[in-house]
């Protein structure tokens, strides 16, 4: 990457999460600001997210409850016409 065709970005992240991140990226021989630059290489050649975004599990078996009893509901319904 040709340093004269670099820009600064600026953004906020949750203290805790950067120095995680600092340490993951460090294990793996890279510096954050060169694993952001593969994220957004990645982002840009596969023209999207290069990951999945998922609700989290919680939500999904709370969804899922909620579901289980709508169609118990509609069971219980059923059987009493």
């Amino acid at each position: 990457m040709d340093i004269s065709n670099t820009t600064n970005m600026s953004f906020r992240v949750d203290r805790t999460l950067k120095k995680k991140a600092d340490a993951l990226f460090r294990s793996l021989g890279l510096n954050t600001s060169v694993a952001l630059n593969m994220f957004l290489v990645q982002c840009v050649r596969e023209q999207g997210i290069p990951f999945t975004p998922k609700i989290e599990a919680k939500v999904k078996k709370d969804n899922k409850l909620i579901e289980e009893e709508n169609f118990d509901s509609e069971k219980n319904i059923d059987d009493l016409l």
